[in-house]
């Protein structure tokens, strides 16, 4: 069983190469940054004083995971006749240019998404925050990390829309109105109770504390399942799975700040951790992820946390500028 971390560690690996840690930090700084005027001039100096620097870019693009950038820079290239030159002609220059704007374009439409899930949402947490929030019925909601939801409380309704993450209801009895909380695949239905919904890409999770809740398909109602304290439930787009016992201490370790598993695939351990940790997470040895793992972490030093299961599953952990951490 694995422990928690200790001190801040000294000994972990850097990648010492200039190009791409230059080229890791302007990644990150554009994401953060999209459509600044100033962040793309300054990115287009730095991309054009060396022909080095785009190939080291394209590297991190490719490494963080989003092969459709690297793709279409590479599609821009071409389409040019952009060639990576020891000395600079105006044709190249002007494909270099072209290479920038696409790179550029596409990091500006990576956000959309994210902007409008921040138009929709009433309510919404960052990576490794957490957030307790009054609602106007009295009942109250918890908001893990990364969570978004809109609110619905008009004309005696009271419903919400969990738009992404995790989110803990406290549900004040009301005998005339029954409280909704509506996910990606399922929909709960409660008159007063206490209960977690966790929305991830395939399904979501139910977890009920106390009380009784009816779990149902939101595109076929009677496919549902009623819950009793200590039971969980996950809905899919296509079926509600059967009910099963949960250990409720394990599963809403969160709300009191830590992260609780016991003999869990160090994948599924990981995704979870990704949803504190700022930085990305990759794993490149193969079999790595399938360790079991063991263990009760604080979630307020998630890198911390990686660090012990790297160790625990015997892999080496190496943490690049920006906050990337690659295990192999």
């Amino acid at each position: 069983m694995t422990q928690n971390p200790g001190p801040e560690p000294s000994a972990a690996e850097t990648i010492d190469d200039p190009s791409m840690a230059e080229a890791l930090d302007w990644f990150v700084r554009l994401q953060a940054a999209p459509g600044d005027a100033r962040t793309a001039r300054a990115f287009r100096d730095w991309l054009e004083g060396d022909p080095r620097r785009g190939e080291a870019f394209s590297k991190v693009v490719a490494a963080w995971g989003a092969p459709e950038l690297l793709l279409a820079a590479r599609n821009v290239a071409a389409a040019t006749g952009f060639v990576a030159p020891r000395r600079a002609s105006r044709r190249r220059a002007r494909a270099r240019k072209a290479t920038t704007a696409a790179v550029l374009a596409i990091l500006a439409l990576a956000q959309v998404p994210e902007l409008l899930l921040r138009l929709r949402a009433d309510h919404l947490t960052v990576a490794g925050e957490q957030k307790r929030i009054a609602l106007p019925d009295g009942s109250s909601m918890t908001l893990n990390t990364g969570t978004a939801v809109a609110l619905d409380f008009a004309e005696g309704r009271r419903r919400v829309s969990l738009l992404r993450g995790e989110a803990y209801f406290d549900v004040l009895p009301d005998r005339g109105r029954s409280f909704e909380v509506v996910g990606r695949f399922g929909q709960v239905v409660v008159k007063g109770t206490a209960f977690s919904v966790k929305l991830d890409a395939e399904e979501d999770d139910v977890v009920l504390g106390r009380g009784s809740v009816d779990v149902a398909r939101r595109a076929q109602p009677r496919d549902h399942a009623v819950l009793a304290p200590g039971e969980t439930v996950a809905v899919t787009d296509g079926a509600v799975s059967p009910v099963t016992h949960v250990d409720t201490a394990r599963s809403l370790a969160w709300l009191e700040g830590r992260i609780s598993f016991h003999d869990q695939p160090l994948a599924r351990v990981l995704d979870d951790i990704r949803r504190y940790y700022p930085g990305r997470i990759f794993v490149l040895r193969r079999g790595l992820e399938q360790i079991a793992v063991s263990g009760n972490y604080r979630l307020d030093r998630p890198a911390l946390i990686v660090e012990s299961l790297a160790e625990a599953a015997g892999a080496t952990m190496t943490t690049l500028p920006g906050g990337v951490i690659i295990l192999r």
